[in-house]
């Protein structure tokens, strides 16, 4: 490779960089500003601002600073890590199984929280009330994350031939834990009364209207964990794509990356699931956008993933509170509407390669 093509990738890399970062600078401010009470873009910039000590001798009105305070900047904030979670997260998940198609719903982590979340929902006040009083409100969240977790457990000992991860027998795994959990969870919707099937409904399409400083808080460990553990494994991730026994011969150790992966992923994703249900979508098809912007190294790939995760979430989150006023829709409904054009496409576009 000539120094001359090397230079080009590195300038069309940071270029792609800048330009997510700016559209996401601007998509936050927008988000801020933009809802059923709206808000002048002057005064949300001013408000930020003032929050890192410039332009403090500015007014604001205390009902705008008020609303973007407690209300939509830990809502934004929760939706740039859980962007960038399952932006990441899709792209490690697909470098480790080789296949374009997969995402982190694929080792169980959606269907074992959608599970937990929908018994917890219509059986709360019947068969878990001693853990609605230790719990309270956090209860959900608690047991969606302790179902996401069991059942990428399940599927990943499943997996285990001779000690060691099987790609394929885990992708089967995981096919056959995400039925189970689906027919367990209409089994469940099934019995629950109208209130409860509302509230299942709604939680398994996603939203990020719960978020408060609280909710981030106890977000923001599992998330910056992966943010910043994934990139560290892009050189082995790199060398997946020759094959594992390739990857072994050039240094790496396979299991351990895959172990390393899927425990990080399902950290951020299971702790992502339970706060704000389930975000189709985005784990499947930001890494695809980031291939086509920048090429499949990822060294590239994991952070931009994560940096376009985040943008795509921010603007999702900001269409379900505006396209709809006064009511807001759920956020899964428009990650779905965004990306199953794009996934079709792709699909088109990729179905000779992906076949063979």
């Amino acid at each position: 490779m000539s120094l001359k093509s090397i230079m080009a990738g590195t300038t069309k890399t940071y270029t792609s960089y800048v330009t997510m970062l700016l559209l996401l600078v601007l998509a936050v401010i927008l988000s801020l500003s933009w809802g059923a009470m709206p808000i002048p873009i002057g005064d949300v910039v001013v408000s930020l601002l003032q929050r890192v000590g410039l332009y403090e001798d500015v007014a604001v009105d205390e009902l705008y600073s008020g609303v973007i305070a407690l209300v939509r900047l830990p809502r934004a904030v929760m939706g740039l890590l859980v962007g960038a979670s399952l932006g990441i997260s899709g792209a490690a998940i697909q470098a480790i199984f080789r296949n374009p198609l997969a995402e982190p719903g694929i080792i169980g982590v959606s269907a074992g929280a959608s599970f937990v979340a929908a018994l917890l929902i219509a059986f709360e006040a019947t068969l878990f009330t001693a853990f609605s009083d230790l719990f309270g409100h956090y209860l959900l969240a608690l047991g969606a994350f302790s179902g996401a977790g069991a059942a990428t457990w399940l599927v990943y000992r499943i997996s285990l031939v001779d000690g060691r991860p099987h790609i394929s027998t885990m992708l089967l795994a995981g096919i056959a834990i995400n039925a189970m959990a689906g027919a367990l969870t209409g089994l469940i919707s099934y019995l629950a009364d109208e209130q409860q099937l509302r509230t299942i409904t709604f939680w398994m399409l996603g939203s990020l209207g719960g978020a408060s400083w609280e909710t981030v808080i106890v977000l923001l460990p599992f998330t910056v964990l992966t943010i910043i553990g994934l990139p560290l494994l892009s050189k082995p991730l790199n060398a997946f794509a020759l094959g594992e026994q390739e990857a072994h011969l050039l240094g790496f150790k396979p299991t351990q990356v895959k172990r390393l992966v899927i425990l990080l992923a399902t950290l951020a994703v299971g702790a992502s699931v339970a706060m704000t249900g389930i975000i189709g979508f985005i784990g499947l098809l930001v890494p695809h956008g980031i291939r086509m912007l920048g090429g499949a190294d990822n060294r590239y790939v994991l952070p931009a993933s994560a940096l376009l995760g985040a943008l795509t979430l921010t603007v999702a989150d900001l269409l379900a509170r505006i396209v709809a006023l006064p009511a807001e829709l759920p956020i899964g409904v428009i990650t779905a509407l965004l990306g199953t054009p794009l996934f079709l496409y792709i699909l088109i576009r990729d179905k000779k390669k992906i076949i063979h």
